[in-house]
């Protein structure tokens, strides 16, 4: 099954179409049906990125007695 494209990727497209004279708009942030900001930072980070957040959260400071 192909991955689909991703939220940032919509909102490149949308931009363009708007940009062609679609008529279409962008919603306000915080409206219904718009992403969430949380959504939004999500997709705009690499995977490299969310791979080392991920594995700082997994770590764990050693007890030293």
């Amino acid at each position: 099954m192909a991955k689909k494209p991703g939220l940032w990727a919509n909102i490149h497209a949308k931009r363009k179409r708007i940009k062609a004279g679609s008529g279409e708009k962008m919603r306000k942030p915080g409206s219904e049906g718009a992403p969430s900001t949380k959504a939004l930072k999500d997709s705009q980070t690499s995977k490299k990125e969310k791979y080392i957040a991920s594995m700082k959260k997994k770590k764990k400071k050693k007890n030293y007695a």
